[in-house]
């Protein structure tokens, strides 16, 4: 090989090299954007919020569960680093079916990037439900994770 191309190579390898750090610090801020976002909402929505009628059946969570589903994956993220803001000492991430791999992706990504040494899993619970009716029923693996607030 000439020297010149080796040089030119070189150029171009730091130049992919500086371009994909740009393009992570670029995501890290888009998720920090997110997490204030949804941190601080403004008193118009809340008020809103609480002017929108109440259907009569309301179905509700229970306080600190997070059910995963098809939303993108930070959605649920931001929930959970706002459930610990807001104080609570425990989480649940629950899932099922093709959803599990996502509970288990929402752990990790608060337990690592965002909550780093102040978050461990406490207990994963697995099991299976029973969906359909009739000649449809089929099984259907279940995931519940608990992360906890480190002592």
């Amino acid at each position: 090989m000439n020297p010149r191309s080796v040089m030119a190579e070189k150029a171009e390898t730091e130049k992919a090299e500086k371009k994909a750090e740009k393009a992570e610090k670029a995501a890290e801020k888009a998720v920090e954007e997110e997490v204030e976002k949804a941190v601080a909402k403004p008193a118009l929505e809340e008020e809103a919020e609480k002017a929108v009628a109440k259907p009569a059946f309301e179905r509700r969570a229970p306080p600190n569960v997070i059910f995963i589903g098809r939303k993108p994956l930070m959605n649920y993220v931001i929930g959970a680093i706002l459930q610990f803001n807001q104080g609570a000492e425990f989480i649940t991430v629950k899932a099922r079916g093709k959803a599990i791999s996502r509970a288990v992706d929402v752990v990790e990504i608060v337990k690592r990037r965002f909550l780093g040494g102040e978050t461990k899993v406490g207990d994963i619970k697995i099991g299976t439900e029973m969906l359909g009716e009739g000649d449809d029923m089929r099984n259907v693996s279940t995931i519940e994770i608990t992360v906890k607030k480190a002592s």
